[in-house]
């Protein structure tokens, strides 16, 4: 069995979090090499990946961009061995791992292209209604680090993406709720804000402004503080005061 391939070089990048107001950033548990076996699953050429927003089909030749390094084919090729292991393995564990690659990988605007080439968006938005909460985690992680680019910010949006991201909130996983809230604030537009800051969001945020968990807190009153107007803030304040009904705290 042949080895599987090394990332490019310069493309271990991580997933971006927020803490404290502030940005940082973590790499995604990866605790051994992902396995790609490029001998036993041949990769088509430029094969997309099959999911349930998406068909599988064959897209444009691979080449080299005009006068570009060598470079970029290995990252397109890289990149499409990621997405078939997913589609192939039957191992929960290896799904993770693959995932939390392309979730890194999603951290360079030089994959933007790429990962949108092989249906990856779609990927991620179906991996938000798993049961599996890591591979949840993994998939809004790399929505989140998607949608600081334009093109995919508007397609995550007419995906409808911003009702399953919303879901994430209720998770019990700490960084899944963390992912879930700063990806609703990058796509919060004119046009889109009032599906990101609708009313039970906004209740939510408020809890979670209370919460004892302060990277926790500090994010959700950024989130009332920028994103949302005084108005809508207060009704959601007094819809509190009547209703035991919430979405609650992930776990510690």
């Amino acid at each position: 069995m042949a080895a599987a391939p090394a990332p490019p070089e310069g493309d271990a990048r991580a997933v971006s979090r927020p803490q404290n107001g502030g940005w940082w950033c973590f790499f995604a548990a990866v605790k051994r090499p992902v396995c790609l076996h490029p001998t036993a699953h041949p990769v088509p050429e430029l094969s997309v990946i099959s999911t349930a927003r998406g068909s599988r089909g064959t897209g444009s030749p691979s080449r080299c961009p005009t006068g570009g390094p060598a470079m970029e084919l290995g990252r397109l090729e890289y990149l499409q061995a990621l997405v078939t292991e997913f589609q192939v393995t039957d191992s929960p564990e290896a799904k993770e791992q693959v995932l939390a690659n392309l979730a890194n990988f999603a951290y360079d605007p030089k994959n933007y292209e790429y990962l949108r080439q092989l249906q990856v968006l779609d990927l991620f938005l179906d991996m938000l209604t798993e049961d599996n909460e890591t591979l949840v985690e993994f998939a809004v992680g790399g929505l989140c680090n998607l949608c600081l680019d334009k093109t995919n910010k508007e397609y995550i949006l007419e995906a409808n993406g911003v009702e399953a991201i919303i879901n994430c909130l209720s998770s019990p996983n700490e960084e899944t709720v963390v992912s879930a809230v700063t990806t609703l604030m990058f796509l919060t537009t004119p046009q889109s804000r009032h599906q990101t800051t609708a009313l039970p969001v906004v209740e939510c945020m408020l809890r979670f402004s209370l919460s004892a968990n302060k990277r926790l807190s500090n994010l959700a009153t950024l989130f009332l503080e920028d994103y949302c107007s005084p108005p809508q803030v207060e009704e959601a304040r007094n819809l509190s005061k009547h209703t035991a009904v919430g979405i609650p705290l992930p776990k510690d």
